[in-house]
Parts: C-alpha cells; structure tokens; sequence
C-alpha cells in the first residue's frame, strides 16, 4: 500500500507466495524514534472489511462478525466500493486520511468528501491497470470523472459503513484502543525494540530500523525525522501493510492483539462479562471511560448519585483501571492502559 509506487502490499497468506527477500526497513534517527505514535484508521477498517466479505475463507477469525452483517448490505454501494478495493493487492489511498489517535469514522469521511482530485485520479489509474473487464471499464469511468466519482465513493463509503462497521464500532475501537495502550505501555518499560518485535511475526528491529516482511515489495524507507505511524487492525487480522510514498508519513499497519472470533459481541455480552468480574455499576464505569468525563457526567450517565459515582471511581482508580487528573476546577476520569487491556481482553 502506498501513494505513488504502486507496490503491492500484503494479502491472506497463499501457500509459496512469500519471498525471504522481500522486506520494508523504515530507517528510524533519534529524531524518529521519539516521534513513533499511533493512530487508528476507521477507512482502513473499512476497507478491510469489504475485502473480509469477498473473501470470507480466509477470515475465520471475522466468521462471527460477517454471519451478522453480509446480509444487510447495501447491493449498489458494496459494488462500487468492491470495484475499487479489490480483494486483494493494492489499496488506493486516498480512501484513508493519516490515522489518528483521534480519528473518527465521520472525520474519516469528511476527509474522503475533500479529497484532492488529481491525487485520486493517480490511484484510480493504479486499479485501472491491475483490473479487467467491466471492472476495468467502471474504474476508467471514475478516472474520467473523479468530481462525481469521489461524490458516489464518499455515500458509498458511508452507507456500507452503517451497514458494516456502524453496529460494532464501539467493541472495535475498544480493541483497537486497548491493543495501543498496551503497545505503549511496552515501550515505557522495554522501548522501541522490544514493542516493535512483538507487534507481528512479519516484523522486527534492528540496526535501528524497523523491519516489515512483504510478499512482493522491498524499499528502504528514511522517516527524515518525520517519525513512524504505527495501525493497529482487527478487520486485516492476516498480516502487515505499509505506507511509504511522501507525502503520507511512513506507516505501518499490524494486527491488533486479542482479536479472536467473538470479537463483535454485542454491548450486553461485554457489560455483563465485566460485570460479573467488577460489579455492573463499575463495569458500565469502565467500558464508558474510553472518553475524560467528569464526576458528575459519570454519575448521569451511569444514572448515580455522584458520591456513589465517585466512591466507584476510587475503586478503579485504587485497581489502576482508571486515572483521575484535574483540569481547573474539573476532575477528568479516564481508562488505564491496563483498563483498555482489560476491555480487550473480555473482547
């Protein structure tokens, strides 16, 4: 996955298809290293999914999420949005803003809606050359027209998502969230090295690089000082994917830890699941902390007194699960990495 290149990135694993020599290095400075972050990518995610869909087999560990969403999908919008994804190889960027750490599925729309025309037309290309047929036809169309073409992709993107993504937003944010705090946590304690060395099989470090395994592309990449994005993923649970074209910042894509086959249960599942370990009151608590909230926004939401709402919270807080700091006159309350380590693990 990259701008300009037209690298192919990683797909599901196929039997012969890995070469040994074929490897990403993103050369980190100190500079770099200090700039590593992360960020979550709901286009991505997206993106990921369609792929999930057309190529079911190969995801098991999405069996549980797709017997709730394949039949609900919107017939003309998941064609379009299959005509340009592809169920494997190169993904066309321009369907995915930098990720943030605070990156949302609106904001990742919004950018989709402004997205630079020319840039786009670029990416289209790419597809028109790696298709056939009334794909290719479809995809020369939209490079023709690329004002009504990002028009069509933006309500595309947006009535799949509803349809797709919507429903389990919160427990895959939830995982994505609790996989980046304990990533975070492990540089704190290990640094660099030993994060990057546990994020994939595919990935490793040394030599102060950061090296990814691909099966059909190698490059040396100079982060300049620029730093290095690191994506966790559920819906790309197979492998690794890079970034590497200026002007995106280099950014690697990895599996998200703890994404198992029950992944998309429901709310319900997951308060009662931390329910029966915290208490319900406390559970509720912790699974609406991923956001600060004051006190007394704890004790509306929970529908609590707030000396009830605040003695809950000195129990997490004394459990490490969640922290407290104050802002003026305000007491902001939000989850722990070891309270998103803990919602992951119930998911």
């Amino acid at each position: 996955m990259d701008r300009n290149s037209g690298a192919l990135s990683p797909g599901p694993p196929v039997e012969g298809a890995e070469h040994p020599d074929h490897r990403v290095e993103f050369q980190l400075s100190p500079g770099d290293i200090q700039a590593v972050r992360f960020g979550i990518s709901p286009g991505h995610e997206l993106a990921h999914a369609v792929r999930v869909l057309l190529r079911p087999q190969q995801h098991p560990l999405q069996w549980g999420w797709l017997r709730a969403v394949r039949d609900r999908m919107p017939r003309e919008s998941f064609r379009l949005l299959e005509a340009i994804i592809g169920d494997d190889g190169y993904l066309p960027d321009f369907l995915t803003a930098t990720p943030r750490w605070d990156m949302t599925p609106e904001a990742e729309l919004d950018a989709l809606r402004v997205t630079a025309l020319s840039p786009m037309r670029v990416d289209l290309g790419k597809m028109v050359a790696r298709s056939t047929g009334a794909r290719q036809s479809a995809l020369r169309e939209m490079q023709e027209s690329p004002a009504r073409a990002r028009q069509m992709i933006a309500e595309a993107w947006s009535e799949v998502w509803d349809a797709a993504l919507a429903p389990v937003w919160p427990q895959l944010e939830r995982l994505l969230r609790a996989d980046i705090s304990v990533r975070a946590r492990i540089i704190a304690t290990s640094g660099i090295a030993g994060m990057a060395g546990g994020l994939h099989p595919a990935v490793s470090w040394g030599d102060g690089a950061v090296r990814v395994s691909l099966r059909r592309h190698s490059e040396q990449v100079d982060c300049h000082g620029s730093g290095l994005v690191l994506v966790p993923s559920v819906m790309s649970s197979w492998g690794c994917m890079v970034l590497t074209e200026p002007p995106a910042q280099p950014t690697l894509f990895y599996p998200a830890r703890g994404v198992t086959a029950g992944w998309a249960r429901d709310a319900t599942a997951i308060s009662d699941a931390l329910g029966a370990l915290l208490g319900p009151a406390r559970a509720g608590i912790l699974l609406g902390a991923g956001s600060a909230r004051t006190t007394s926004q704890v004790a509306m939401d929970a529908g609590i007194a707030v000396s009830t709402a605040s003695h809950h919270l000195t129990v997490l807080r004394e459990a490490g699960l969640v922290s407290s700091e104050r802002a003026g006159a305000r007491m902001l309350h939000l989850r722990t990495p070891l309270g998103e380590a803990m919602v992951g693990a119930v998911l």
